[in-house]
């Protein structure tokens, strides 16, 4: 990432103007698929894959290609939020046939163990005092109610009080957090956000998709979303990411989505982030694969200079 390390501080960096304005009007980096930087191709296909990828995944070279579309970053969390990034995609999911509750990230294979990401983020956040993270579970897979209780039982244990009590969206501001010394937002896209005070309901964060392999037609969707983004009460993602068809992952068998999709793109998309401003209805929370190869997280950064150049021009 360019400029990486530099940006392990950047919320607290900001100026004291932006820091009592809601979080929802700034620019925040975020990545998508954010855990999967590893995936295990040697343990089954996940439950988030149609049967016919599962009967054909028993051959270890269709896990091998798998592996190539699964992967869609290249840091992990610490090297992630050291070089800027604020929102985790997270994709949650048990083991079939394994005993006990564990839960373990997702995406076509199986990742790291949740527990072991959110400590590596808290270990991060416990140096990094003024920084604020959106962790967003929006897919579950294979999990019961049990296996929901063990895991929001775990986020309590990890996070403890630097989890974000629900509150009003235009409250949260960087000093509401800081004097509350709370540094999680928890957004939890299950029923059961309603029996926990810390956990945020999906509603919250919506993160409309494209779905599109045309770049031309990603930047359209983001613009129209964006305009449609509510004035008041949520968050909002715009998924600056490309999506593999079928087709395409069958006629670039071996590339996977990096080479394929990624790196031809991500210039443009990057050229879009630099034209964005954040604000009541501008951009938000921006998404993206593989954050480093372009200079993704500081360039969303500073657009909030923008909200300080509006700021000086009302005066």
């Amino acid at each position: 990432m360019a400029g990486e390390g530099s940006n392990a501080d950047w919320m607290g960096s900001l100026p004291p103007a932006l820091r009592s304005l809601p979080l929802s009007n700034l620019a925040i980096p975020g990545s998508h698929d954010s855990f999967s930087y590893w995936v295990d191709d040697k343990s089954p296909v996940g439950p988030d894959q149609a049967t016919t990828i599962k009967r054909l995944a028993k051959l270890s070279l269709v896990k091998k290609i798998m592996k190539k579309w699964s992967v869609t970053q290249n840091l992990t969390f610490k090297e992630q939020l050291e070089g800027g990034i604020r929102y985790f995609d997270l994709r949650v999911s048990s083991k079939p046939g394994e005993a006990g509750q564990e839960i373990y990230f997702i995406h076509g294979l199986f990742g790291i163990k949740v527990c072991d990401g959110l400590m590596e983020i808290n270990t991060f956040l416990t140096h990094h005092p003024t920084e604020v993270v959106f962790l967003d579970f929006n897919h579950f897979y294979a999990m019961g109610n049990s296996h929901h209780v063990y895991l929001i039982s775990r986020i309590k244990e990890v996070f403890g009080s630097k989890l974000c009590t629900k509150e009003c969206v235009e409250n949260v501001t960087l000093n509401y957090l800081w004097g509350k010394k709370q540094q999680v937002l928890i957004f939890y896209h299950h029923p059961l956000y309603e029996e926990y005070p810390f956990l945020w309901p999906g509603n919250k964060m919506p993160a409309p998709w494209a779905n599109t392999t045309n770049v031309r037609k990603l930047l359209q969707f983001l613009d129209t979303t964006r305009g449609e983004r509510a004035k008041h009460g949520t968050f909002h993602v715009s998924q600056a990411i490309l999506t593999p068809r079928v087709r395409t992952i069958a006629r670039y068998l071996i590339r996977g989505l990096k080479n394929t999709l990624v790196h031809r793109n991500l210039p443009t998309i990057l050229e879009w982030v630099k034209l964005q401003k954040p604000g009541v209805m501008g951009v938000n929370i921006i998404t993206s694969d593989f954050v480093e190869l372009v200079d993704f997280a500081a360039s969303v950064i500073a657009l909030n200079d923008l909200l300080l150049e509006e700021g000086k021009s009302r005066e």
